[in-house]
């Protein structure tokens, strides 16, 4: 076997055949990662097979090295990522990039270097400007920078002409250098030395240092009062806890009082949670029925739904039956849709599983979960608590998978590809490894409702509230009605503010939903109805009165706010709407003494920021939690008893087949946050049309009624579940070159696919960071079509069309399964 196919973490069609040295062809290389170079810089590749076939259509080269004495991919986990890119239309090295954390992928960083032959002193005959002499002094004291730190000296973002003279001048010539990203973290520990732990020479060694350094006889006489067996110690502990530092510690290693060494510590760090006994978890009769259920339900189907109600104790029943899988030395992959759920579960699961659980999520650094990426691996980890890309870990022997909140849009990747689903890909994975799939959620997709009543899936139905609560009083108030008798207040009803008088005055807690950020998301001419929008995108420009700025939230973009119109020059601009900012200062002007906290993209996008605000809300150090649709997912707050939605109508907005749907999982999702332990909950739900059906079903809490109506209309319409959808999306800087390219593509899969494929059209949001946008939607019966041909029809209709001239410069993006 002389040659290895390299899956490389880079959006090319194919894996690259590289030739194995001499000194690795008695490797089993397979899982691997091997660095190998491409045009002059360096990458790091996993080896998906060793052959003996070399390349035609290239000069093979040699692997530069290997950097793993084991695999960190076994070959079930290559098939995974083969199957990920082939059923979601995207290339491996696409999944690579997506699956591995980024530790685990090196890159060739590019330094400039001082060339061998300059000499400072001809500096004058080179007639170097103030850019290059400004970088030809830094080499000179540094010998090599890198092209960042290039920037960072001349203060600008564009450097290559400065380092292209430098070169051409023979100041400066180009060095990679591979960058080895992960490394365990280590820390110093210390111990008495064998000669100093005889008595004698221990108290001569406290005499002198009383005399000479008293700080390192405290030093010593701490280390003595902690660890008398004389057992290690690190380094930064020993000087906290003598209040000096390091340095002071390692003076007495200098003496030979201390020996030192390193040692290996995990950078996955959590709160001490007293443990509990999984084996003595007690359900309630409804709970230990539907755990049964579960269980008899497995016996036939791979994988079972659970739906139940919300503050039903699903969690308790997950909890129980990883209990029982963790006892035959298997693991268990538990999905949540937020970053936020991470935070609550995490202390109840360790509180039974202790370090045999881990948390997996784009919050933790890329050493953390590189770090977790082996524990897995090794199966020191064996519950995973992650978000979508969990999916990836290097599962050795899986047993459960759970789904929680199984419905969230948020499962599904949307940027960049592969598009993948978390559902789909966790109950395959699932599968591949024999495992059992448990999904649950108080208000299931109606794909998977489908799926379960059909008899695809197995189902359990939990219709009773934990300790027999019962299901909040959802109540409309009708925006119109109290905006026409002058009783709203801001963006608010009376009667929502009432029932929050009501709740702060027994002590109790509040929710508000408002699922758009920033302060207001309009502004609007009074004159000629201008509106500020985005200079690279077609979305209006949302008010952030933190930041005092309009900003785009799809690029970026912010701007001052405006003080007269863009277009007319009227003065006369007023705000329409309102934001999660605007709400907490509203209720901040209502109850002056209460304290309100926020839960958006804008307030936590640091590590613990989650973490945080959920934690002071569980304590009760928050009175009022104001949010997106973060607040609705899953979390669990004993002292909730009202929950006000703000504006109920926004979900029914967006021009989506799914928006009933969605609205109403988010509805009855943040309703199920009131009155979970105690108290019946109350929500007060604000509308401008209380007469739409869908909030009558929504009052009523009846998910089979709404589920009927709704999949009645998928049927007549030809949505899923009845039918696969694939969107492909075209995007050029031109609209013009966006439509050309959308109709030809249309042109050509229609002869093969016929009326499946539908438009082009231009979607909600036509323009997106000055890229212009057109969408295609094929929708196929799966009892017609094969949906694999299909796939292999886009694929090879859209490399002809991007071998032509007219469209080369033309982005196609195919998505399976859209959300």
């Amino acid at each position: 076997m002389n040659f290895v196919d390299v899956i490389l973490p880079l959006h090319i069609p194919a894996t690259l055949t590289y030739a194995i040295p001499n000194y690795l062809k008695n490797n089993d290389l397979v899982g691997k990662r091997v660095i190998i170079p491409i045009k002059k810089k360096f990458f790091t590749g996993v080896v998906q097979r060793i052959h003996d076939v070399p390349p035609t259509a290239y000069q093979v080269k040699y692997v530069e090295d290997l950097l793993d004495d084991a695999p960190i991919l076994q070959p079930q986990h290559l098939n995974f990522w083969q199957w990920v890119a082939d059923y979601y239309s995207a290339y491996l090295g696409d999944v690579m990039q997506a699956a591995l954390p980024a530790a685990l992928k090196l890159g060739s960083e590019t330094y400039i270097v001082l060339h061998p032959d300059y000499d400072e002193r001809n500096e004058k005959n080179l007639a170097l400007n103030e850019k290059e002499y400004l970088i030809a002094e830094a080499l000179s004291l540094q010998n090599r920078i890198s092209v960042a730190e290039v920037g960072a000296i001349l203060g600008q973002k564009t450097v290559f002409p400065t380092i292209k003279t430098l070169i051409q001048k023979k100041v400066a010539v180009i060095s990679e250098e591979v960058l080895q990203k992960y490394k365990q973290k280590k820390e110093k520990i210390v111990r008495l030395t064998a000669e100093y732990r005889h008595r004698q020479l221990l108290d001569q060694a406290f005499v002198l240092l009383e005399k000479r350094s008293p700080k390192q006889a405290d030093i010593l006489m701490m280390y003595l009062s902690a660890l008398p067996n004389h057992d290690f110690m690190s380094v930064s502990s020993l000087a906290k806890q003598a209040k000096t530092n390091a340095e002071t510690v390692l003076k007495l290693v200098e003496k030979g009082i201390f020996e030192l060494q390193d040692r290996d510590v995990s950078r996955l760090q959590y709160d001490d949670v007293p443990l509990k006994n999984a084996a003595e978890i007690t359900l309630s009769d409804a709970q230990n029925t539907a755990f049964e259920e579960i269980k008899h339900s497995w016996q036939t189907k791979n994988v079972t739904l659970l739906r139940g109600v919300t503050g039903s104790g699903k969690t308790l029943i997950y909890t129980k039956l990883i209990h029982e899988v963790l006892q035959t030395e298997a693991q268990v992959l538990y999905l949540v849709p937020e970053i936020a759920l991470t935070a609550q579960l995490i202390n109840r699961l360790r509180q039974y599983f202790g370090d045999l659980v881990g948390i997996y999520h784009s919050r933790f650094s890329d050493n953390e979960r590189a770090e977790l990426w082996y524990k897995v691996a090794s199966g020191e980890v064996r519950v995973v608590l992650g978000v979508r890309s969990s999916v990836f870990l290097p599962f050795v022997k899986l047993g459960l998978v759970v789904i929680d909140e199984e419905h969230e849009a948020s499962y599904k990747q949307q940027e960049p590809t592969p598009r993948y689903h978390a559902r789909s890909c966790a109950m395959l994975l699932a599968d591949r490894h024999g495992a059992k799939t448990l999904l649950g959620s108080a208000t299931p997709s109606l794909e998977s409702y489908h799926h379960a009543t059909s008899g695809k899936y197995g189902l359990v139905v939990l219709n009773e509230r934990f300790g027999g609560i019962q299901m909040p009083q959802i109540m409309l108030v009708d925006i119109k009605d109290e905006t026409m008798r002058k009783t709203m207040r801001q963006s608010f009803s009376s009667k929502l503010i009432d029932h929050i008088h009501s709740a702060l005055a027994k002590n109790e807690q509040v929710i508000l939903l408002q699922n758009r950020r920033g302060y207001v998301p309009v502004h609007e001419c009074r004159v000629c109805g201008w509106v500020p929008d985005c200079i690279n995108c077609d979305i209006s420009l949302t008010y952030h009165k933190a930041t005092h700025q309009l900003r785009c939230h799809y690029c970026g973009y912010a701007t001052p706010p405006i003080a007269v119109c863009g277009a007319c020059g009227s003065p006369d601009v007023k705000t329409r709407g309102f934001g999660t900012e605007k709400i907490e200062e509203e209720i901040g002007q209502f109850f002056p003494d209460k304290k309100t906290a926020r839960l958006d993209q804008d307030v936590t996008k640091t590590k613990h920021a989650f973490s945080r605000i959920i934690t002071d809300f569980e304590q009760n150090k928050t009175d009022i939690l104001i949010g997106t649709q973060m607040v609705a997912k899953g979390l669990d707050f004993d002292n909730v008893t009202l929950v006000g939605v703000l504006d109920a109508d926004q979900a029914l907005t967006y021009p989506d087949f799914r928006a009933n749907e969605r609205c109403f999982q988010l509805l009855s999702q943040v309703s199920g946050r009131a009155g979970r332990r105690s108290v019946q909950g109350k929500v007060i739900v604000q509308t401008k049309r209380v007469e739409l059906p869908i909030f009558a079903v929504i009052v009523e809490a009846d998910y089979p009624k709404f589920a009927e109506n709704e999949l009645r209309q998928r049927l007549e319409f030809g949505y899923p579940p009845y039918t696969k959808l694939i969107k492909i999306t075209v995007r050029h800087l031109h609209f013009d070159a966006a439509q050309l390219s959308a109709r030809a593509l249309v042109a050509a899969l229609q002869p093969g696919l016929g009326n499946i494929v539908l438009g082009p059209a231009v979607p909600p949001i036509g323009r997106i960071r000055n890229l212009y946008y057109q969408e295609i939607l094929l929708k196929i019966n799966p009892n017609q079509h094969s949906l694999p041909k299909i796939k292999q029809h886009i694929a090879q209709q859209l490399v002809l069309l991007q071998s032509l001239t007219a469209h080369k410069n033309t982005q196609f993006m195919v998505d399976v399964d859209p959300e």
